[in-house]
């Protein structure tokens, strides 16, 4: 009994309560205008880094345990010239990594418009398309 009741609310509600918080945290932001971006994942492995996985390029030293709780993400290059290391940013349109996050790295030069979010190497790689990037104002 107890267990459909929870089954229900995972299949149903909460996806639309997710959505429902998207749809607030644009409210909230609204005025300001989105830059459209990719979005990706990636893990501090020397594979998908640099020779020094653990550091981003603003000298921000990477908890190894967790990354993800950091809420870090590299922007591309053309994207580093309006937000700087730093910056806190909020990034709505991918689902339950949607939210606040801090610009600490930089990509390799090759990509363009993309943000890169820092995740744990067990954790799923995905990536997305036609994310909404706002600079956070205080």
């Amino acid at each position: 009994m107890y267990t459909n009741v929870i089954l229900s609310f995972i299949l149903f509600i909460l996806p639309i309560e997710i959505n429902m918080m998207e749809r607030e945290i644009e409210m909230e932001i609204k005025g300001i205008e989105p830059d459209i971006v990719s979005v990706t994942t990636y893990s501090p492995t020397i594979e998908q880094t640099d020779s020094t996985p653990l550091i981003t390029a603003s000298g921000y030293k990477i908890n190894p345990i967790n990354p993800k709780k950091q809420r870090i993400i590299a922007v591309s290059r053309d994207l580093k010239r309006k937000y700087k290391f730093g910056k806190k940013v909020r990034i709505t349109g991918i689902g339950k990594l949607s939210g606040t996050y801090t610009i600490r790295d930089v990509m390799n030069k090759r990509y363009k418009n993309r943000v890169d979010i820092l995740i744990g190497e067990s954790d799923k790689q995905t990536s997305f398309k036609n994310a909404k990037l706002y600079a956070v104002v205080k």
